[in-house]
């Protein structure tokens, strides 16, 4: 006889079952338990039970045993009651077939002894969410609203809005509504009367866009009876109700000032309320009340003050970051009031930074001349922490003081210290900071030129801090002696450097340093123009060609248009504008607060996440009759892994043989005889037109800046050998199972102009370009800054089709394609025409 297997001493796995037979081992027990009444059952139930919910909730189908579990629920074990609930609850909805099973045992618990039992049961009758069982809901619920229990009743008034979801009209012809209202208006229970109101809330408002009935009846809420009614129980609210009951009242239009004070004396108490949603709640009242009563309106900010000073101290941090948002818009608003009181936002070691980074905003805020220097003192402090992000934020803010016109000698004085900390990130926000400091006070260069010409610019490497040191090497290069050095020395580095920023600024920079500095910068700028005529980045390529054309038509002309007289700059523009603020005060109380956004910005479907992609494009086809008008684009919104991919997937294949342009770029010749010594003025051409050229003066700057060119003009490169079809048609199930398919023939990164972006406010207007080019939209989605097109094109004559997906992002200015094609030998020339397309779109 052969020995017995060894048993495994591993345990089974805890997200599936240990065998097929589990399951069925589970089936069997319950069914043996189903009827018996012996004693002991109802916990041996409740094991079973147990398995069942828990390998449920690890995701192991055991819809299976619905059945036995329905039949099981013959009990009044009041646990056993509820895991059975939630067990038919989480099957019903992707069941509904096994829904019809739960019918009769939940009807008969809904009429149960047990006030529990009831509401339970109602609740998880209405949970099943199944239109075609409504009609065996409006009895259960008629009764529950009328039940002699509180809990019931609140239960029951939740259901009618359940009701109402899954079929408005059987709710609406039930009368449930006017149910609801009688209730509100009259049930003793106070949670009662706020599930009612805000069902009604609910339902009213949806019912409104059709039915002018339903709109009268909402605004019947915001009447003075209901109003008053609400406010006279409010104490007997809980929390939440409370918060619900001021929210109606916010909306209530007085009818006087003396109703005003009544309705601000009879919440006064609910300032000192230990929740800070009920303090926020009244805070909204309060201030909603008295907008039109400017010296009220200033009093309700001082009373307000202490109370969200005080929420601020004693809650979570997540807690003081809403009671902070919400202090933030009222110091934004006023920071006058709260000007005395800066020492409540100074940071405390143990808080989270995202607390940290809001109270450094209320700093800056509430910043004035008498506080100036002990704020000022403390963000120093901060700059030394040992946290780099509150670091960098807390120089930002002395910067920001500074430009407030506070104290601002004491202030330059401490962000030039900051240039001497050789702290890598301290120096890079100092230089940013320095250069706004220049731009609205020019009478401290001298002070801030003597320390910034100290830095090297090898030891700055973030593209912001580099640029703001290239633009002071450039502006201030006469009082810089070695700028025109360091301006070459990054010339020479240019195929280093990867920021178009950076590139920008340099190009400029040695322009400005040219006029002032000319024989010192001959070199540096026929180098910075010879590699920005040949860099694949368009803008930096089109502002390199400007200033080349520029210096060939009048060097006079170039140096009033690149170097012009400037003034101060007074003031900086704010990132929001003021409708939005108010937008935001209006939402006072909401997320919007926290996200320093409307709510329309976060919840409207064109202004939600990256992308939202549906599971189909849908029947959508491109008729041959559209002629000159849009194409009825599908919005792109959900979840296609397959078709629609992320906007973080791209190649970094690039074409490095063409820059997007229809200039060849002059190569610098090292070579080339020096002419430093020629007066800038002999430098002055005839040419009438910027666009037209003499070979007489081509030559002439090619040869003071060392520049030749390989071909004697500018050419226009020939135009692909490739038509489109304009009136191609494909369906979007073909383009669906074809992007699936085909390969990817090319993946390209574009740059787009800037007239581009600024056209780029709607997609429509993209897709009506791409149209005139014979290139159609099937799909498009996304919201700013990313958009996301899907085009397809066909050849002339031919039934051959490329695909296209192409995500632009407005705030780099980069549009990111990738090309399927039946017929990839064709795919480089469809992309030049591609190309060629999306660079003229926004031009006049």
């Amino acid at each position: 006889m052969a020995p017995a297997p060894p048993q495994s001493n591993r345990s089974p796995s805890p997200s599936q079952p240990s065998g097929k037979s589990e399951v069925s081992d589970l089936k069997l027990q319950l069914r043996q338990l189903a009827g018996s009444r012996a004693p002991g059952t109802d916990d041996s139930k409740r094991d079973l039970y147990k398995k069942v919910i828990s390998n449920m909730t690890i995701g192991i189908d055991v819809s299976s045993l619905f059945g036995e579990m329905v039949m099981c629920s013959a009990t009044s074990d009041i646990v056993l009651k509820k895991m059975c609930y939630l067990y038919v609850g989480n099957y019903a909805k992707v069941n509904p077939d096994l829904a019809l099973l739960t019918i009769n045992f939940l009807q008969r618990d809904c009429k149960d002894q047990d006030p529990m039992i009831r509401g339970l049961a109602l609740r998880s009758l209405c949970s099943l969410r199944v239109a075609n069982l409504v009609e065996y809901l409006v009895g259960p619920l008629g009764s529950g609203l009328k039940d002699n229990n509180s809990y019931v009743r609140t239960v029951a008034v939740i259901g009618v809005l359940k009701l109402y979801h899954i079929s408005a009209s059987t709710c609406i012809d039930a009368d449930f509504p006017e149910t609801l209202k009688h209730l509100m208006l009259n049930d003793q229970d106070t949670q009662v009367v706020a599930n009612c109101l805000s069902a009604l809330q609910e339902i009213w408002t949806l019912e409104s866009t059709t039915s002018e009935e339903a709109a009268r009846e909402r605004e019947t809420l915001h009447s003075k009876p209901i109003v008053y009614y609400l406010l006279n129980r409010i104490k007997e609210f809980s929390e939440w109700a409370q918060c619900l009951v001021m929210e109606l009242v916010a909306k209530y239009i007085p009818s006087d000032n003396s109703e005003i004070f009544d309705i601000m004396n009879l919440l006064e108490d609910r300032l000192q309320h230990a929740n800070g949603a009920v303090v926020l709640a009244t805070t909204k009242v309060f201030l909603h009340l008295t907008l039109s009563m400017a010296d009220v309106h200033q009093q309700v900010y001082e009373r307000i003050k202490a109370p969200l000073l005080t929420q601020v101290s004693s809650g979570s941090p997540e807690q003081s970051y809403a009671i902070l948002s919400h202090l933030h818009l009222l110091v934004m608003r006023a920071p006058y009031i709260f000007s005395l009181d800066y020492k409540h936002f100074y940071c405390q070691y143990n808080e989270p930074s995202y607390v940290k980074k809001l109270k450094l905003e209320m700093l800056t805020a509430v910043a004035n001349e008498s506080n100036t220097y002990e704020i000022v003192t403390e963000l120093c402090e901060y700059a030394a922490n040992v946290d780099i992000p509150i670091a960098r934020e807390s120089i930002r803010a002395v910067g920001k003081i500074a430009l407030q016109q506070y104290d601002v000698n004491a202030i330059v004085d401490r962000l030039l210290q900051f240039l001497e900390m050789e702290k890598d990130y301290v120096t890079s926000e100092a230089l940013v900071l320095v250069k706004d400091l220049l731009r609205k006070y020019p009478q401290w260069s001298q002070d801030c030129i003597a320390v910034v010409g100290n830095i090297s610019s090898n030891n700055v490497q973030e593209p912001k801090a580099k640029a703001a040191l290239i633009w002071m090497l450039g502006e201030y290069s006469q009082d810089m002696h070695d700028a025109p050095y360091v301006l070459e020395s990054l010339v020479e580095n240019w195929d280093e450097e990867h920021s178009a920023e950076v590139r920008l600024h340099l190009l400029t920079a040695v322009m400005k340093c040219f006029f002032k500095r000319p024989p010192e910068t001959q070199k540096a700028l026929g180098a910075a123009l010879a590699a920005g005529l040949a860099d694949f980045h368009q803008d930096v390529h089109d502002r390199a060609l400007f200033y080349y054309r520029l210096l060939q038509y009048n060097v006079s002309v170039a140096e009033s248009v690149v170097n012009p007289p400037k003034q101060a700059v007074s003031v900086f523009a704010d990132t929001q504008s003021s409708e939005v603020k108010d937008r935001i005060f209006d939402e006072f109380n909401s997320l919007s607060v926290v996200y320093q956004k409307p709510s329309y910005m976060f919840t409207d479907k064109e202004h939600r996440g990256t992308f939202e992609f549906a599971d189909e494009l849908g029947n959508l086809s491109i008729s041959a009759e559209s002629g000159d008008s849009v194409v009825p684009v599908q919005r792109v919104e959900a979840n296609d892994k397959d078709l629609l991919l992320s906007t973080t997937e791209k190649d970094d294949v690039r074409d490095t043989g063409s820059n997007g342009s229809a200039y060849n770029a002059p190569s610098y010749n090292g070579s080339a005889p020096s002419a430093a010594s020629q007066p800038l003025a002999d430098l002055a051409f005839s040419s009438t037109s910027m666009t037209s050229q003499a070979p007489a003066s081509g030559l002439a700057i090619d040869d003071l800046l060392g520049l030749d060119f390989s071909v004697g003009t500018v050419t226009t490169p020939s135009p692909p050998p490739l038509t489109l079809n304009p009136k191609a048609v494909l369906d979007p199930g073909t383009f669906q199972q074809k992007w699936r398919q085909l390969p990817i023939s090319l993946s390209e990164e574009y740059s787009l102009s800037p007239l581009a972006i600024a056209s780029l406010t709607a997609p429509n207007a993209l897709l009506r370009h791409m149209q005139g080019h014979s290139i159609q939209c099937i799909a498009s989605g996304g919201q700013s800054p990313n958009f996301k097109f899907f085009f397809f094109a066909q050849k002339a004559e031919e039934t051959s089709i490329y695909l296209v997906e192409c995500i632009i992002n407005t705030s780099s200015a980069k549009s990111q394609i990738k090309i399927k094609a039946d017929d990839q030998s064709s795919s480089r020339a469809f992309s030049t025409l591609f190309q060629s397309a999306l660079s003229k779109f926004g031009l006049p």
